[in-house]
């Protein structure tokens, strides 16, 4: 009988095969970033949501509860995602955009109303039995689709109107519901993800450059009238219209400004009490600030520039040019929403309504966030039908260089 050799070392590095985790320290550091900010999420949103669900006739509970069950929720799928394949992404590609784009429709068609209600101005939910905000899956589908094509069309990026303009035309289709309903803030953040993808896999930033110039106009028009123009205004001049379009941004610098370095201490802070809008979704940084302070803030950020850091990690390490597009579309997820959430509480710029990753109240982003996560599970573990392109890899300075990777 031939003995057996116990001093060879493993082929391939070891994997925990029930959880989908790969082996290495960023996957497991990735994973413990997302639950350290999932769990200081339902801490904190319980006590930016108390009083709010208390004036409703709620039970104080009612938002964490709803939340907490999204969160179950999006780690299920987020285990199914990293044990999925991720070269299957590349089959649901024009499925999920198509699924998407038909979905955004029902939020804006006139006879959809008993489903799809207008809530504070704006049509951007779908009540099916469970409330959903169908443009919150979109960045899911304009990530998939764009790296998919990008891989397709790489050796076309010199010509603008056989490479990049291609892009255009199918992002500009899937952002006219979302203009519709009206959601600027979300169509804006959607072509940002899609020209990062984009500009990741080798695009010429020649050609944003012009295309920028020329939707100059649009975009002027669209922030110049109703109440764009009053926020931009008032963003401008905070005293002059405190009581007004500038009353949120005031309040959150207040809020922030009252932490401190150490914060008021958990559950006592006051802007939450009706001050503050949104203290639970829009400016839940800036109620984070009040309670937990300087500290708390700085902590919490630098949890999520653990994540794109590891992020990029990830997609650097990826066999093959589509799953390092993968990874890094859904890091640029994570880092634009919090770059962004927490410049509009600091005040830096006008607000948004974007939420906090992992931490604002929202199943639909929630779900979504955490699906990117198992997403870059699946990318940090590879895939044996992975082949990389002729044409190379990825450039190191897309992903290495931070001016490149818009980070």
């Amino acid at each position: 009988m031939t003995p057996v050799r116990t001093d060879i070392a493993p082929r391939s590095r070891p994997t925990l095969p029930d959880s989908g985790i790969p082996g290495g320290w960023e996957p497991a550091a990735l994973m413990l970033a997302t639950l350290l900010l999932l769990g200081f999420g339902l801490v904190n949103l319980y006590s930016a949501s108390a009083f709010l669900a208390a004036r409703q006739e709620l039970p104080d509970s009612f938002y964490v509860l709803r939340q907490a069950t999204g969160a179950a929720v999006g780690l299920v799928l987020l285990a199914v995602a990293a044990r999925i394949p991720y070269t299957w992404w590349r089959t649901l590609a024009w499925p999920l955009l198509v699924g998407v784009f038909g979905a955004l429709l029902l939020t804006v068609l006139p006879f959809t109303t008993g489903i799809a209600p207008e809530i504070n101005g704006a049509r951007r939910w779908l009540n099916l039995g469970v409330t959903l905000q169908p443009a919150e899956f979109a960045k899911i589908a304009i990530i998939v689709w764009t790296a998919h094509m990008a891989v397709k069309k790489r050796a076309r990026f010199r010509s603008l109107s056989q490479g990049l303009m291609p892009f255009l035309v199918v992002w500009s289709i899937l952002l006219v519901p979302i203009l519709l309903q009206p959601d600027l803030s979300t169509a804006f953040v959607l072509a940002l993800l899609g020209a990062l993808v984009v500009f990741g896999a080798g695009a010429r930033i020649g050609h944003f450059v012009f295309l920028a110039i020329c939707m100059a106009p649009l975009a002027w028009i669209q922030l110049g009238t109703g109440f764009r123009a009053e926020r931009l205004r008032a963003f401008g001049n905070l005293d002059q219209y405190a009581g007004a379009a500038g009353y949120q941004v005031r309040q959150s610098l207040i809020a922030l400004g009252s932490g401190g370095p150490t914060g008021v201490g958990f559950g006592e802070g006051r802007q939450k009490f009706g001050f503050l809008p949104e203290p639970h979704n829009d400016f839940i940084f800036s109620m984070i600030g009040e309670e937990w302070g300087f500290l708390g803030t700085a902590g919490l950020l630098l949890a999520y520039l653990a994540i794109v850091v590891i992020g990029f990690r990830i997609a650097r390490r990826a066999p093959d040019l589509f799953g390092q597009l993968l990874a890094l579309g859904f890091t640029n997820l994570i880092a634009l929403h919090a770059l962004l959430h927490a410049a509009v509480g600091l005040g830096v710029i006008p607000p948004t309504g974007l939420p906090l990753p992992l931490v604002s109240y929202g199943r639909s982003h929630l779900l979504v966030t955490l699906v990117g996560m198992g997403v870059l599970l699946s990318v940090a573990r590879g895939d044996p039908s992975a082949r990389p392109e002729p044409e190379g890899e990825l450039p190191d300075a897309a992903i290495s260089d931070p001016a490149r990777a818009h980070v």
